[in-house]
């Protein structure tokens, strides 16, 4: 299969290339930079040019494509109503090339939109406050005749070379001088590798189901006061609570995710594509040290 992948060259992108390429597809990512051109054609993967806001060439990348998986999103937190609008565009224009073709479009979303404090499974919607609209869009693509479906990503998907919110909330620890969790630290984050997380990504491209949402989950939570202890004892830092009005100050644009309750499930991903998670978990990939190195 010929597959455009968006955010092709970020974190997690890069790993679903290599995995795609690995079990024998071809990819074709979309690059907006010399480098990450580069960056392409030497993992073997052709080269698309182009960014997220250009629609007509997310169009022309797709129907070159026999499948798409969109990952690239603008996280730019001071402005994420704007950044989801960018995505609903994106996320359309790919499904307008792909209508009536029956090629597999998936579609990234996140956990952290589900109702927090309850474990969330894959038949649960989104909560309606969210300005990200992935899952909408690509359900509605779905219900024009668009093979589309959606991975909803754990917020913390680790592993070497992390740029989100782990090294986030280590950067902020070493500012700050302690690091922290809000009133008692129980409130959870799910988690997964990005080589599992990858993994899922390409198999949901073939195997998944029309309209059907799926978890890049491999644990349900893991307890945010773990979390702060094991960047506490890296940095040899002070580990204490703050409340949540304290949360603000001190996380900034990252207070709501490390304040919020997660607690999600992949039972049925795994049940329905065959997924098991085989790499190392969020505690054990901190305690290898490479998130502290800088």
């Amino acid at each position: 299969m010929r597959v455009f992948v968006t955010g092709a060259t970020g974190f997690i992108g890069s790993a679903v290339v290599r995995d795609l390429i690995e079990a024998g597809h071809q990819v074709i990512g979309l690059a907006r930079s010399d480098t990450a051109a580069a960056a392409l054609m030497a993992a073997g993967a052709d080269v698309h040019r182009g960014s997220l806001d250009d629609l007509d060439v997310l169009r022309s990348g797709a129907l070159t494509a026999d499948g798409v998986i969109h990952l690239a999103f603008i996280h730019d937190f001071s402005d994420f109503a704007a950044a989801a609008e960018t995505d609903r565009q994106a996320i359309e224009a790919i499904g307008s090339a792909l209508e009536g073709s029956d090629k597999p479009f998936v579609v990234t979303s996140g956990t952290l939109m589900l109702t927090p404090g309850r474990l969330g499974t894959e038949v649960d919607e989104p909560i309606p406050v969210t300005p990200r609209r992935s899952e909408e869009a690509a359900i509605a693509l779905a219900k024009r005749g668009v093979r589309s479906s959606v991975v909803r990503l754990a917020p913390s998907v680790h592993g070497e070379g992390e740029q989100g919110f782990v090294p986030t909330l280590i950067g902020i620890a070493r500012q700050k001088g302690v690091s922290a969790y809000v009133g008692d630290g129980r409130n959870r984050w799910p988690a997964v590798h990005r080589l599992d997380a990858a993994r899922l990504f390409r198999l949901v491209l073939e195997k998944g189901d029309t309209g059907a949402i799926y978890h890049g989950v491999a644990e349900e939570g893991v307890p945010f006061r773990d979390i702060a202890g094991v960047i506490g004892r890296q940095l040899n830092l002070p580990v204490r609570s703050i409340t949540r009005e304290e949360a603000d100050a001190h996380f900034g644009w990252l207070s709501f995710a490390a304040s919020t309750d997660n607690p999600t499930s992949s039972e049925l991903t795994k049940e329905r594509l065959g997924w098991q998670p085989v790499y190392p978990a969020l505690i054990a990939d901190l305690e290898q040290g490479h998130y502290f190195n800088n």
